[in-house]
């Protein structure tokens, strides 16, 4: 019998489906994965989402409430000191180049925006610190504008399991966005995510302990 082609619509059929497959069966495995900022507002989770760069999330969160009082809202982070926000932020290391980000960032959204944090992923990327992840994480747990947020985790977990075939983030974005139903574009990242740090671990995986090790073809690093 002769091979199916990788773009035969036969392949993608199979690929979409074993693709549902795994976000079910992680959907009912996390039930309660959810973004682990804390968050009251877009511009608070615009905020943690460019200081979680290079630290965890729970460091974020520690840092989160002295800066929602001292700094509530983009205004008053624009016109923040650098040595006023530096020491808030020090526990987070990076700290000058964060600061920096963060007031350039809510600057522009006062100067841009009108105070308010942007709706649209153009609009979006275009303020400082601001990447295509990062709009990601703000668009689906704020807005009606979802995408697929691609970090280290998801990026690898997609190649791994035969999802994509890329590495590039926006390409596994678009494949990911084309495998799955729209509803289940924010939630699957979160289960990914959630799935790569305890489970499907870079340096151990532990497939005898996976849930999704029937549907999960194992794809090596080239």
């Amino acid at each position: 019998m002769r091979a199916v082609s990788p773009d035969h619509p036969d392949h993608f059929r199979e690929k979409r489906a074993r693709a549902l497959r795994i976000s079910r069966t992680l959907a009912a495995t996390y039930p309660d994965a959810r973004c682990g900022l804390d968050f009251e507002n877009p511009f608070e989770l615009l905020t943690a989402v460019i200081l979680s760069a290079q630290t965890t999330d729970a460091r974020v969160n520690q840092v989160m409430p002295g800066l929602r009082a001292r700094y509530p809202d983009s205004a008053s982070l624009a016109a923040a000191s650098p040595e006023s926000l530096e020491k808030l932020l020090r526990p987070l290391g990076f700290f000058r180049s964060k600061a920096k980000a963060l007031r350039e960032m809510a600057a522009a959204i006062v100067e841009r925006h009108g105070g308010q944090v942007p709706q649209e992923m153009e609009a979006l990327t275009a303020l400082h610190g601001v990447g295509r992840k990062t709009a990601n994480v703000v668009l689906g747990e704020c807005f009606t504008t979802v995408g697929v947020t691609v970090d280290t985790h998801v990026k690898r977990l997609a190649w791994r399991m035969g999802l994509t075939a890329s590495r590039d983030p926006l390409q596994i974005e678009r494949d990911l966005m084309q495998l799955l139903p729209r509803e289940e574009w924010t939630p699957f990242a979160h289960r990914i995510i959630r799935h790569g740090r305890q489970v499907c671990r870079a340096r151990k995986p532990q497939c005898d302990q996976c849930v999704v090790r029937g549907d999960c073809p194992r794809v090596s690093d080239p």
